[in-house]
């Protein structure tokens, strides 16, 4: 469509980033990335256990029984580190919380939050080192209804809309979904936001070299679902295999 993408993050190898982070920890007093592992002492849930307790959760959140959730009790343990249950790639929209929706305490979801919940380089770091150094065996793609972002990559795709700013390559990493669905039956903007969450589940569990592979032997479960946000409920998506 000629809409020129923002410039890409710059990737560094891993070399190159571990040796970046040590000398910054030997600086600052701060623990070696690379002793995060150390942190995992406890029992790690398992990505059936850890997405059986997300659902649980969210129940709880429609039947409004969520817990009172004290930040202050147990502050002192959080600061020792962290050990979250999952990784949520969800969309920057005000309206979606993931730790409210699945009724979680604070230190138990590892949240990546873009307008469009799709996985752009720095998103894809992010949920590497959540499950490389913090050991999270399960990562959920949460898209939601009504989503802005998903729509003005419907107006582009469909009407040639131009958008201001960043905004274009904001559409062009949504816009592969949208042109999936785009002669489907039903509404184009419900379909293009489900398509979206599928293609970016479909991305993460082939992204090399850390999330991918973790998925295929099995070591965590990336699964996707769509939150409704004027019923509050979440959709699980298929296919969603182990």
């Amino acid at each position: 469509m000629g809409l020129k993408r923002p410039k890409p993050f710059v990737a560094v190898d891993r070399r190159t980033f571990l040796q970046g982070t040590a000398w910054a920890a030997a600086s600052s007093g701060l623990p070696l990335l690379n002793n995060a592992r150390a942190e995992s002492t406890g029992a790690r849930p398992t990505p059936d256990e850890a997405l059986d307790q997300l659902m649980a959760g969210h129940q709880r959140y429609l039947e409004d029984r969520s817990g009172d959730h004290d930040l202050a009790s147990h502050r002192t343990e959080l600061a020792k580190g962290q050990q979250p249950a999952a990784a949520v790639l969800s969309c920057a929209d005000s309206r979606v919380v993931p730790d409210l929706l699945f009724d979680q305490p604070s230190g138990q979801l590892f949240v990546v939050r873009v307008a469009g919940n799709f996985v752009a380089d720095e998103g894809q770091a992010s949920l590497e080192y959540g499950v490389e150094f913090l050991g999270i065996p399960l990562v959920f793609v949460l898209g939601h209804s009504s989503c802005g972002a998903v729509d003005a990559a419907v107006k582009v795709v469909k009407d040639d809309a131009k958008l201001p700013g960043k905004l274009p390559g904001l559409a062009d990493s949504i816009a592969p979904a949208v042109k999936d669905v785009l002669k489907a039956p039903g509404d184009l903007l419900d379909n293009a936001i489900a398509q979206n969450v599928r293609r970016n589940v479909k991305i993460l569990r082939e992204a090399q070299p850390i999330i991918g592979p973790a998925a295929a032997s099995g070591k965590i479960r990336v699964v996707g679902g769509v939150y409704d946000i004027a019923s509050g409920r979440v959709a699980m998506l298929d296919p969603a295999p182990k």
